[in-house]
């Protein structure tokens, strides 16, 4: 057992503490193990002190959560604290409101008018998305009535994860710089069919859901609004392990251009927050050699502002090992808008040390011996706008028509967090 003191809530006797309970994590942990007879490849933890301390590390991080909120309530008293808690919703609320507003109007709709969008797994499952917004109150309703049914693979995703894309995608679009915070859905309803993959029965698997499908329902979202093209809309992952260790990476690629930016190259985009591991890190830890990590030139769409390309990520084993890759976008290319070109698709290898070449697919567990490499290409990011008008831009002659074609997409989104990540595009 190990103690781990934690702040001592409001009213409680000081130097009270509360208790890991290694041992018995330790057994959920190990547990799956004993299922190993009946579901071959079942196995408890490879790292249990790393998990443990991952642990740690959380309660340690809410502790001193709490302590801060604490320290807030008493310099400042509970009544204000939370006097501007609801201030920062209710602020978050007037934003989207206004913003949907603007929108609504410079798309020329009706008081009550729909813009729609729609895209596709590889496996041809459509994602439909009806947004109706109602100008009279600022209010909109994101309609996903013809998405696809749950899927037997692991790509679907619990209502939780449309109602994340759909709040970051409104914090990118509102035009002011607003903290995170449940007030951007006060003006929101959402509606989820049952028995879709975006609202799946409770015995589906949804491990992708949250690191691939994800992805794709904020390419919708921005889609429906003509704010971004796609970005590569995966995060590519990768494992490998044998019975003492295990390693996971997600690997970046292209960002979708928007009215006014070029998508950058090689980063991981919207709600993604990982960082890979550096290279002498990755290579003194683990049983490979990196062979190649550079950018996939020319894998952006182009457009009048260009996609951003993706990466080539090439790893060789030292000895036998087990991987798996969780990836899209292999068959179905990121879209670009406004007459922009799509992206390249991701492509899987396989290279065999006896100088075979096997295409993966997207989705694959494969046993490799030493001196096999797998390289994996992830996806470029679709263009925005026509290719000829960046032509026409350089000269300085862009016709009427093309700028009109821009100016509804862009009109709502000259500031807050979309003019903030524009300037990022820009300053790279």
């Amino acid at each position: 057992m190990c103690c781990l003191p934690l702040t001592r809530p409001a009213g409680a006797a000081a130097g009270r503490t509360a208790v890991l309970q290694e041992a018995g994590i330790t057994q959920l942990l190990m547990a799956p193990g004993q299922l190993a007879d009946q579901l071959p490849g079942c196995s408890g933890t490879r790292n249990l002190s790393d998990n443990l301390s991952d642990l740690k590390a959380q309660v340690a991080a809410n502790t001193k959560g709490i302590q801060l909120v604490q320290e807030l309530i008493a310099e400042h008293s509970l009544q204000v604290v939370q006097a501007y808690m609801r201030f920062i919703q209710a602020n978050a609320e007037d934003a989207v409101r206004e913003m949907l507003r603007d929108f609504s109007l410079a798309q020329g709709l009706p008081e009550v008018g729909t813009v729609t969008a729609a895209d596709q797994l590889d496996d041809g499952s459509p994602i439909a998305l009806a947004i109706t917004i109602n100008r009279r109150d600022g209010s909109a309703s994101f309609d996903f009535t013809g998405t696809g049914p749950e899927v037997y693979g692991n790509l679907n995703a619990p209502p939780a994860v449309a109602y994340s894309a759909i709040i970051y995608s409104l914090r990118c679009l509102v035009t002011r710089d607003i903290p995170l915070n449940q007030g951007c859905l006060a003006p929101i309803q959402v509606v989820i069919p049952e028995q879709c993959l975006l609202n799946p029965s409770p015995v589906a698997a949804v491990v992708g859901g949250n690191v691939l499908t994800s992805q794709r329902v904020t390419d919708v979202v921005l889609k429906a609004f003509g704010a971004a093209a796609a970005s590569q809309g995966c995060m590519n992952n990768f494992t490998f392990g044998d019975a003492g260790m295990g390693y996971y990476e997600t690997i970046a690629g292209g960002a979708g251009a928007g009215p006014t930016w070029h998508g950058r190259s090689g980063v991981h985009t919207h709600m993604t927050n990982t960082r890979i591991t550096d290279p002498e890190i990755f290579e003194r830890r683990y049983p490979v050699v990196l062979r190649r990590f550079s950018l996939r030139n020319g894998s952006g769409g182009a457009g009048k502002f260009n996609g951003g390309d993706g990466v080539v990520r090439e790893v060789e084993f030292l000895r036998p090992v087990t991987a798996g890759i969780l990836s899209e976008r292999r068959a179905v290319a990121p879209f670009g808008l406004c007459g922009g070109q799509p992206g390249a698709k991701g492509q899987n290898l396989l290279l065999r040390a006896d100088g075979r070449v096997v295409n993966l697919g997207g989705k694959a567990t494969v046993s490799l011996q030493a001196g096999d490499v797998m390289r994996i290409s992830t996806p470029g990011a679709g263009g925005f706008g026509e290719p000829a008008a960046a032509d026409a831009a350089a000269d300085g002659v862009v016709g009427q028509e093309a700028a009109e074609q821009q100016h509804t997409a862009a009109a709502s989104l000259q500031a807050g967090s979309v003019h903030e990540y524009r300037r990022l595009q820009e300053s790279a």
